[in-house]
């Protein structure tokens, strides 16, 4: 059964958050806001649960999802960062950009994925994702909540409820966020290239 939590946008309540911390922790989904569209997510070290989200969204292993971490300070035990993608990422974090980075070790043991040598990174720029992360203690698995077929991200949370409803653990409503995914750069070759446009400007970054 679903759990449908209102929370503040912007003071969001901290016992809801420490209890969806808790669903996760213990193997839940959550479709949760970010600065860029409503995003599923799942504990790291919870490979049956990223198996759901991949199976809600029809992916397969060849499609990449990203972490959601808290800060700079994090990415750098899941990614390898020079000074480029440094100076980039302190530029553009938080926001609504998606980071493909080298991978640490940490990443194929802790995503059960022997191959992997790259991971999305981001760190969202929105009040109810970061503390939820505070809350949790640790990064998410995340993919934005685009279903099969849809051309935007689901948004509404009625609608999330009218096709979701009993697929997702828990839903922490905090209004609307917006439509658009992320803009993803891959930063694990020497010149930087923009995969996807989305939210995030390029002209910042000087990459437009």
């Amino acid at each position: 059964m679903t759990k449908y939590f209102a929370v503040h946008a912007k003071n969001p309540q901290l016992r809801l958050l420490q209890q969806t911390a808790r669903i996760l922790a213990e193997g839940g989904i959550a479709a949760i806001p970010t600065d860029s569209c409503y995003a599923l997510a799942c504990h790291l070290d919870d490979k049956p649960a990223v198996d759901r989200i991949r199976r809600l969204r029809k992916i397969d292993e060849r499609h990449q999802l990203s972490l959601l971490c808290r800060d700079l300070s994090e990415i750098a035990a899941y990614a390898r960062v020079d000074n480029v993608a440094y100076r980039m990422l302190r530029q553009a974090t938080p926001g609504p950009y998606t980071f493909i980075l080298e991978a640490t070790r940490e990443v194929p043991r802790r995503l059960s994925h022997p191959s992997r040598k790259t991971i999305g990174i981001r760190v969202p720029d929105h009040v109810v994702a970061l503390q939820l992360l505070h809350a949790l203690g640790q990064p998410l698995i995340g993919s934005s909540l685009l279903l099969p077929g849809d051309a935007l991200p689901l948004n509404d949370v009625e609608e999330i409820r009218d096709r979701l409803d009993g697929e997702l653990d828990v839903v922490l409503d905090a209004g609307g966020c917006g439509v658009e995914t992320t803009t993803v750069i891959d930063l694990s070759a020497p010149v930087p290239t923009v995969v996807r446009v989305g939210r995030g400007r390029l002209e910042p970054l000087g990459l437009a």
